[in-house]
């Protein structure tokens, strides 16, 4: 009998400790809040600034003459994150993306190497692999964009990775379902913010919560 009970003590214990453990990886965290440029690190001087608690990049003023990310100071590997987003633009090409899995490159150094949940016409929902492969890995399927995009207008996104398997959704919808085949791509690194060179156009982004998440999801 006391085996017994010390059994199920012991397997009791070890589900409180896989319990607290999951509990613990689904606390989210703020990646912007709403104020400051606090862990976050790119050109706060003339391409990003806050306005009204949004995080802003780019203008509809002057053509963006290349690339420019802000980004995480620190790596996430599995996780959840979720944002809303308004793409404008009144001139050229008009761009954005959410880079994950990603690190700056040393030229040119405001440049970036990684996914891309790509945002923008042609690419919306697709996945883009940023300064590597330079193309899109997975693609959304047009249709049902057209049915759920609201154009210059706020929408939300998600993306989901989870040990390369990489998912999209906009607007509540699944846009990609990607399975990594290359094992030596890095499933880790830094989260930015895009905004596309080459046009007139501003990114706004809010409520921009991350929740780290267990392999095993």
């Amino acid at each position: 009998m006391y085996k017994k009970i010390n059994m199920i003590k012991k397997i009791g214990f070890t589900l409180f400790l896989l319990s607290t453990a999951n509990l613990f990886a689904q606390k989210s965290i703020q990646l912007f809040d709403g104020k400051t440029f606090k862990g976050l690190e790119g050109d706060t001087i003339t391409t990003w600034r806050i306005e009204n608690g949004n995080l802003i990049g780019g203008n509809l003023s002057q053509t963006i003459p290349h690339n420019e990310f802000i980004s995480t100071t620190e790596s996430y590997d599995n996780f959840r994150l979720r944002l809303r987003f308004k793409l404008t633009g009144t001139d050229g090409f008009i761009n954005s993306g959410v880079q994950f899995h990603s690190q700056r490159i040393k030229d040119p150094s405001y440049e970036m190497i990684g996914y891309q949940a790509d945002l923008g016409d042609y690419f919306w929902g697709c996945l883009y692999d940023e300064s590597r492969r330079k193309k899109v890995i997975a693609h959304a399927d047009t249709m049902l964009i057209k049915k759920v995009l609201h154009p210059n207008e706020w929408n939300d996104y998600e993306v989901v990775c989870i040990n390369g398997h990489i998912r999209i959704w906009l607007n509540g919808e699944k846009t990609v379902d990607y399975i990594e085949p290359d094992p030596t791509i890095p499933q880790s690194g830094k989260i930015a913010f895009q905004i596309h060179g080459g046009g007139k156009a501003e990114i706004t982004l809010k409520n921009i919560m991350l929740t780290p998440l267990p392999s095993s999801n």
